[in-house]
């Protein structure tokens, strides 16, 4: 099966390539797409529900241990499709 990880938005197990990495770069949520980016990393179902699940439960701030509010506007843009490559792929 691969590794496990845990969506911080719905708290299930899922395998690692069907949850998104985010790691906060300045304060600001930035989507990890290899998964290699340095430092603590959160990982999340690339869902609308799961993200704003996320975001309401503080779950990001947790997980990624920061003491300062994230902006989450480039989660945001990726869900309604303003971050997707020309191709349409993740």
């Amino acid at each position: 099966m691969g590794p496990v990880r845990t969506c911080v938005g719905c708290r299930t197990r899922d395998s690692r390539t069907a949850l998104l990495r985010v790691v906060s770069i300045n304060s600001t949520l930035v989507i990890d797409e290899r998964a290699v980016m340095p430092g603590r990393g959160a990982w999340v179902h690339e869902t609308s529900e799961c993200v704003e699940a996320a975001i309401r439960r503080r779950a990001f701030v947790r997980a990624l241990r920061v003491s300062a509010p994230l902006d989450t506007q480039t989660i945001e843009k990726r869900l309604n499709g303003y971050g997707n490559k020309v191709n349409g792929s993740k």
